[in-house]
């Protein structure tokens, strides 16, 4: 019986799945046990060929051979990797290899490594695919416990491909049409282009806005402040002359109360993240880049393995993740932490869904603690705040709602309405976890 070649997409983590899979002989560019041998890529090894390696025309940039549209792409091995590349390509050639385990990342672009890999070396045997969302060791062994048939990835890497070839059309079309319109070095691409297209509308819109004076007119009686509302609720005036008449006829006046309404109120816990969420908290928070944030994850989930998968566009998790919430709690309930965890812990857990809805995961679920407790002391400045970013909705999303009671009041003067309101707090529920953190 031969082996199975595992491919990983980066040292790192072929690392680690080598010593849990009792790989620990070290081989060239990889690691060899008895049943199987873990490689790795460095990233992308594969990627697209440019456009002169298609037509020698297209090394000088000239409008009229545009556009450039091969009838097929082709791939090219990654000068500065093209070792690696030999060393997977080798192993993937060898009669001692039966099988092949994808263990790239759990996502879109960790298939699209693997799959033109894959396609470069020749690789014509079985394919499998490992699936999970988070890099510790019970997530890895489980991993391989329950391995997927690589044909059900077919449509991911169909969709990886499609965006990256899309990429390239539009991006060294478009590039070298406006260079060689405008003499200039310019750029565009499929991302790039509608994102910058976004941002100079509104910069206009910001350059054409027209600031208008309005004015409120508020009315202190025994320490309560009413606010003045038309008939749609309108507080404010445009008008400055009508603002002083108003003023004139209201002051010194005796109000009577028209209204006065109590209603009770609650406000249900935030949604988990996605990374696109945690990305806007990040910078409103800390000014971090989204690209940051991006990096912060990616060392929070590979090196430290303290949180699942980064790169998740659901703010859910399916069914099959509930009963790992205890043991997740269990890992956080450290440092500034301890009193919030312990207190979910005490009480049955709030599952709802409004966390917990499979149809709302695709490839991965919302991002969350692992069960593997963080050495805060070994995380860097960033790498404290996102987690606490992170470990603080989790805590939240499981905590009751925020309860309080609404009281409005209105009050007549002169034929005019003025209004004021506030609220009694009954229950803190999810608000307590964020106390003094500015939320």
């Amino acid at each position: 019986m031969g082996k199975t070649l595992v491919l990983t997409e980066k040292p790192s983590v072929g690392r680690e799945v080598a010593k849990i899979l009792n790989c620990n002989q070290k081989g060239n560019g990889c690691f060899v046990g008895s049943r199987y041998i873990v490689v790795w890529a460095l990233g992308h090894l594969v990627t697209l060929a440019d456009p002169e390696l298609y037509d020698d025309k297209y090394k000088t940039w000239k409008m009229e051979d545009l556009p450039m549209l091969p009838a097929k792409m082709d791939l090219v091995v990654m000068k500065e990797t093209s070792k690696q590349f030999g060393v997977v390509k080798n192993l993937m050639k060898s009669p001692e290899i039966d099988d092949l385990i994808i263990a790239t990342d759990a996502g879109r672009e960790g298939e699209l490594v693997a799959r033109w890999i894959i396609k470069k070396a020749g690789w014509r045997k079985p394919i499998k695919r490992l699936w999970i969302s988070s890099l510790t060791e019970r997530a890895i062994k489980e991993g391989f416990n329950n391995l997927k048939p690589g044909r059900e990835y077919e449509a991911l890497y169909a969709a990886a491909e499609c965006r990256a070839e899309a990429d390239w059309l539009i991006g060294l079309n478009v590039t070298r049409a406006l260079t060689c319109k405008y003499n200039a070095q310019l750029s565009a691409g499929r991302v790039q282009t509608p994102t910058l297209a976004m941002v100079v509308e509104r910069e206009n819109e910001i350059k054409q806005f027209v600031p208008k004076d309005y004015w409120c007119i508020n009315v202190l009686a025994t320490g309560v402040t009413f606010r003045w509302q038309d008939k749609s609720g309108q507080t404010r005036i445009f008008d400055k002359t009508k603002a002083d008449q108003l003023v004139a006829r209201v002051t010194g006046q005796t109000g009577e109360v028209l209204e006065v309404k109590k209603e009770a109120k609650k406000e249900l816990p935030p949604l988990a993240y996605d990374l696109t969420e945690l990305q806007r908290d990040a910078n409103r928070k800390y000014g971090f880049s989204a690209k940051t944030t991006s990096s912060v994850m990616q060392q929070l989930y590979e090196n430290h393995r303290i949180v699942t998968y980064p790169r998740t566009d659901s703010r859910h998790i399916s069914e099959d993740i509930v009963a790992t919430l205890p043991e997740r709690l269990k890992s956080i309930a450290l440092g500034p932490y301890v009193d919030l965890a312990r207190s979910i812990l005490r009480n049955k857990l709030i599952i709802t869904k409004r966390f917990v809805d499979g149809s709302k995961v695709s490839d991965h679920h919302a991002i969350i603690p692992t069960e593997q407790p963080a050495t805060l002391s070994r995380l860097s400045s960033e790498e404290l705040k996102i987690y606490d970013l992170i470990v603080k909705r989790f805590i939240a999303v499981l905590s009751p709602a925020f309860e309080y009671e609404q009281t409005k009041v209105l009050v007549g003067i002169k034929g005019e309405t003025f209004t004021a309101q506030g609220k009694v707090v009954k229950l803190k529920g999810w608000r307590k976890v964020y106390e003094g953190s500015g939320g």
